[in-house]
C-alpha cells in the first residue's frame, strides 16, 4: 500500500516537473518611480495614469513610469531516441529483454466447462414447499 502511494506521488511530481521545465512564460512588471505598481504573468499589466500626458500639455514631458519584461524560457529540445538510433549492443539488450519478459507469461489452457449448454428443467411446483421439507 505504502509502496503504491509512493510510486504515484513520485510519478506525479516527475510529470509536473517535466511540464514546468518545458513551459515558457513572461513576467511583466510596471514601476511608477521606484514603487512596484503591478506584476502580471498571464494578463496585461495595469499601468498608472502618471505617465499619460493630457491633450493640453506638451508631449515633451517625460514619464516617471517604466515597464520591465522578464522572459522565462522553457526547454525546447527534448531528447527523443528511436530504436534505430541505438547501437547494436543496446538493440540486442532491448530485444532480449523484451523477449525474456514476454516469455514469463504463459497462456493458460482453455477451460472446458461440461455444463455450459445444459439448461435446468422447468419447475412447475416447488417440491420442498409441496412436501413441507425445510432445512433448518
Amino acid at each position: 500500500m505504502l509502496n503504491e502511494v509512493f510510486h504515484k506521488v513520485t510519478s506525479t511530481i516527475m510529470a509536473v516537473l517535466l511540464l514546468l521545465s518545458t513551459v515558457s512564460f513572461t513576467v511583466e512588471k510596471h514601476f511608477c518611480g521606484d514603487h512596484l505598481v503591478d506584476v502580471a504573468i498571464f494578463s496585461p499589466v495595469e499601468k498608472c495614469d502618471m505617465g499619460m500626458a493630457s491633450e493640453s500639455e506638451t508631449p515633451i514631458k517625460k514619464s516617471c513610469c517604466k515597464d520591465e519584461v522578464d522572459v522565462v524560457k522553457g526547454q525546447k529540445d527534448l531528447k527523443l531516441n528511436s530504436f534505430d538510433s541505438l547501437d547494436f549492443s543496446q538493440q540486442f539488450f532491448v530485444t532480449s529483454f523484451v523477449y525474456a519478459y514476454n516469455s514469463l507469461f504463459e497462456n493458460l489452457p482453455k477451460q472446458i466447462i461440461p455444463h455450459k449448454d445444459y439448461s435446468p428443467p422447468n419447475l412447475i411446483t416447488d417440491i420442498q414447499l409441496l412436501d413441507q421439507v425445510f432445512i433448518i
